[in-house]
């Protein structure tokens, strides 16, 4: 009838899920239909959607191997309770404040049945504050001499790591299940683990949030000037401070081995003025400036912004004689 030629025209363009989780595995399926289960809408999915979240899956992974290598997971007993972690640097208040938010904010979504809130807060904390900067902003504190800082840190990272797991487990149970058992000596597997319960209130220290966010905007300044003018990313380069609050001077003082590491910065001098050919960078309570003279070549880079300029210039003509047809 005709209600079966309609429904034999959809055969064979539709995605099946078993061929899907046999592709990219069922924490990742699974994952990709949360973050897109947002209420009246209707789901586009695409393999390549789901291999995204594939990669989330390697993420934390890797981010349990990176532990390991550095002694986080050795003979650890973990019962996942925030009275076991402590924390006197900066950088681990910060995440500890961060995880703690992010509990909040997915108990709120899953509460209201807004499960891709919940996945989408889980997706942005894991890969882009955990993965991301947490474990970069690690590296200096893990190859210090200071060995009180260096247990703190591995203690502080095992605990959110295990908060990771908590939260993820609902939508990533396989993956989550895998890394709980094999990352410590647990007294329970991850499904019988108890929900956290833990305040933001409690746990986020205001001083050290802002410090962090100055710390990262001051990364992430330097690295857009870098890939904009085309620096060679291996390439130390010297960073001209033109001025500074008290407070971003103690932002950097408390964290200069940071920054120098993950922006690439071989050396910051104070200066009154920035010289020809430099870049200047904004941060809150302050201004600096990344001489490119000597580093990139100033005339190609002008006929590139040249160029990028005129196209632009054509495109907004003719954008704007379509919007001038009657």
């Amino acid at each position: 009838d005709e209600k079966g030629k309609k429904m034999s025209k959809s055969l064979g363009i539709v995605l099946d899920p078993l061929v899907l989780v046999d592709e990219f595995g069922a924490d990742a399926v699974r994952f990709t239909l949360t973050s897109m289960a947002a209420m009246g809408r209707d789901l586009k999915l695409s393999t390549s959607r789901i291999a995204g979240y594939r990669n989330f899956g390697t993420k934390l992974w890797n981010a349990f191997r990176f532990a390991e290598m550095n002694g986080v997971l050795d003979d650890r007993q973990c019962t996942g309770c925030v009275r076991d972690v402590y924390a006197q640097h900066t950088v681990n208040k910060w995440i500890i404040g961060e995880t703690a938010r992010v509990r909040e904010e997915v108990d709120t979504a899953l509460a209201a049945y807004r499960f891709n809130d919940a996945a989408n807060a889980l997706y942005a904390f894991v890969w882009g504050k955990v993965c991301d900067w947490y474990l970069e902003f690690s590296k200096p504190l893990f190859a210090s001499e200071d060995q009180a800082m260096i247990d703190e840190t591995r203690d502080c990272m095992a605990w959110v790591l295990d908060q990771c797991l908590i939260l993820l487990h609902p939508i990533m149970p396989f993956i989550t299940e895998e890394l709980w058992n094999g990352s410590a000596q647990r007294q329970k597997m991850l499904i019988h683990a108890e929900w956290p319960s833990y305040q933001a209130a409690d746990l986020v220290d205001e001083t050290a949030e802002a410090e962090m966010r100055w710390v990262i905007a001051l990364i992430e300044a330097v690295r857009s000037v870098r890939g904009e003018m085309n620096v060679p990313a291996a390439l130390k380069v010297d960073l001209l401070q033109l001025e500074l609050d008290d407070t971003g001077q103690a932002a950097w003082d408390s964290n200069r081995a940071i920054i120098e590491r993950l922006a690439r910065i071989a050396s910051v001098t104070p200066a009154d003025t920035a010289p020809k050919g430099a870049a200047t960078i904004t941060v809150p309570g302050g201004t600096y400036c990344l001489p490119l003279a000597d580093i990139i070549d100033v005339g190609a880079e002008k006929a590139r912004l040249s160029k990028s300029l005129e196209k632009l210039e054509k495109d907004l003509r003719g954008l704007r004689g379509r919007l001038g047809t009657p």
